[in-house]
């Protein structure tokens, strides 16, 4: 089972507004400035996962040629909602990441808020890699962040969570198997409609995997890239073991026969 089979279509609606608090900003500097590590200030830049496009028009914003692809149509609608506000030229696709097909390489590719942790089956990441490593530049970079096995096991574990608000609500109701490093969101949303004034109820689920850093460095290397270093979140200091949240930084390498498309 992988993990964004019936995620983001009712939530998609509300998705913005329950993430005000997320620091997309921060994110963004954040992103920049590792890529600006390996030389990367402009250029066709894909991000993987993009939702409802918050970060993609801030790269837009920064300089860089934007595409976005997301499994989800509801989240990608919204973001086509917000290119049109702001005029910005960023091409979104309705792809999923585990079949991505782009029309030529890019300079890098970046992919944040977890989305690879929704790839639940090994085989199924490891295709994804090769995939990014085939639409990349010769040495282009592939930035990516993860929940981390601690954040799973310790923070979320078999909790509840809550919150309440005008318009919307929320009850997401976290399971964690340790043994299978599977964890699953069943979240349930209350709308309020607004002719009617009555909440209607949606449930969703989501699933994600934990990975350990060794194996993500493992599934990169046989789809025939580089790893070259991670991060504990927004720094740039080694992952810690109570690390929420870290960062990968991976490199497109020449392989003999590799075909450009």
């Amino acid at each position: 089972m992988e993990g964004r089979e019936e995620a983001y279509t009712t939530f998609a609606k509300v998705y913005d507004e329950f993430m005000d608090n997320v620091p997309y900003a921060e994110w963004c500097r954040y992103l920049v400035s590792l890529l600006r590590d390996y030389g990367i200030e402009d250029g066709l830049v894909l991000d993987m996962g993009c939702g409802t496009g918050t970060l993609t028009e801030m790269l837009a914003d920064r300089g860089f040629e934007m595409i976005g692809i997301d499994y989800s149509l509801e989240m990608l609608e919204i973001a086509i909602e917000k290119k049109s506000k702001s005029g910005k030229d960023i091409l979104y696709l309705n792809q999923d990441m585990r079949e991505l097909e782009l029309y030529g390489t890019v300079r890098a590719v970046v992919s944040i808020c977890d989305s690879v942790n929704y790839i639940t089956e090994p085989e199924s990441l490891l295709k994804v890699f090769a995939l990014v490593n085939n639409y990349l530049d010769k040495g282009g970079i592939f930035l990516f962040d993860l929940n981390t096995p601690y954040k799973y096991e310790t923070l979320l574990a078999d909790s509840v969570f809550a919150e309440n608000r005008e318009a919307c609500s929320f009850i997401w109701d976290n399971l964690y198997d340790d043994q299978e490093k599977l964890n699953e969101y069943d979240l349930t949303l209350f709308l309020k409609d607004s002719e009617s004034g009555l909440y209607q109820k949606f449930e969703e689920l989501h699933y994600q995997r934990a990975y350990e850093l060794s194996e993500i460095r493992e599934l990169l290397e046989k789809a025939g890239m580089e790893f070259i270093t991670a991060y504990d979140a927004l720094t740039r200091e080694p992952p810690k073991e109570d690390s929420e949240r870290i960062y990968v930084v991976a490199r497109e390498k020449f392989q003999e026969g590799k075909k450009y498309v």
